[in-house]
């Protein structure tokens, strides 16, 4: 072979390096599927409100062809096609939307994610850990599968910048109260050991009275409700009318009369939408759980 051609040939395999380690990409998602990263999608599904808040954040709401019902934040999502809900997706309308990205979280069932991967659509699926903390790398993957890793680096810098003022701003607790974190309404349903919340109780400087258990949602027993005595109850809800029913309830419960969040009045709302979806105003209900929890810390910065 001629001086030419090896170097011709060369040439050839370093431009085909440079394009595989350029261009295609290849990662795994949750399920431990393998993921080829081609090109930035124009054509994505969100299939879980999260995610759907993490592409506006990213700056690719105009990207987005199908959502769930349960996506209402931003106000743009109004203008998107509903492709169902996060365990009852309708699989004809995400094919006929042509996505060359459809992305799954927990919460989507198992079954549904597989049963997308066997349409052969561009699927990844993600998880989020136990940790508070994890919201940045789900944030920063987000960004290397849409090819917006810039972006979610800068995103991603933002909110951990205030994610560590809050933890400086707690610095100076002593007194870390003990929590009850009420869920869904009426009753005594709440989050375990497992669950992020629980973290964000804890980073949040308080104590869950369920947070020994090794669960992520669990129905609280009344009688240990009241033998943990919580300091603070906080009861995520959507809107006011529902969480003054839920506080009504609890505070005309004869048997909880003495508990002390109950006696002393600290019962806070925090909104669910905030403080349930592992995407970036996570931070800010981590804020505003801090803050209720421990007022004397943040007056100064009012």
């Amino acid at each position: 072979m001629s001086r030419k051609k090896i170097l011709l040939a060369c040439l050839l395999t370093l431009l085909c390096s440079i394009s595989l380690n350029g261009q295609n990409k290849a990662i795994k998602d949750a399920l431990g599927y393998p993921y080829i990263i081609k090109f930035p999608p124009q054509r994505i599904i969100s299939l879980a409100p999260n995610i759907t808040e993490i592409l506006f954040a990213l700056g690719m709401g105009d990207r987005i062809v199908g959502i769930t019902r349960y996506c209402d934040y931003p106000k743009e999502t109004m203008e998107k096609e509903i492709i169902g809900g996060m365990v009852d997706p309708n699989l004809e309308k995400i094919i006929a939307l042509n996505p060359d990205l459809v992305i799954g979280f927990r919460g989507n069932t198992l079954k549904v994610l597989e049963r997308i991967k066997s349409l052969d659509l561009p699927l990844f699926a993600l998880e989020m850990g136990a940790s508070l903390e994890s919201i940045f790398p789900l944030i920063k993957k987000i960004g290397t599968i849409t090819r917006m890793e810039k972006k979610a680096d800068i995103l991603t810098r933002s909110l951990r910048k205030k994610f560590t003022d809050i933890l400086l701003a707690l610095r100076s607790v002593h007194h870390e109260p003990k929590v009850f974190l009420s869920l869904h309404g009426i009753g005594l349903w709440t989050c375990g050991k497992e669950s992020f919340l629980n973290d964000l109780i804890r980073k949040a400087r308080g104590v869950n009275i369920a947070g020994d258990i090794p669960r992520k949602w669990l129905h609280y027993n009344k009688e240990q409700f009241i033998h943990e005595d919580p300091e603070v109850i906080i009861i995520l809800s959507k809107f006011q009318e529902e969480f003054s029913k839920t506080k009504e309830w609890i505070t005309n419960e004869n048997q909880f009369a003495e508990v002390k969040a109950i006696s002393t009045g600290r019962i806070y709302f925090l909104d669910e939408n905030l403080s349930t979806r592992p995407g970036p105003r996570l931070i800010d209900a981590f804020a505003e759980l801090a803050r209720l929890l421990h007022p004397q810390c943040f007056e100064q910065k009012r």
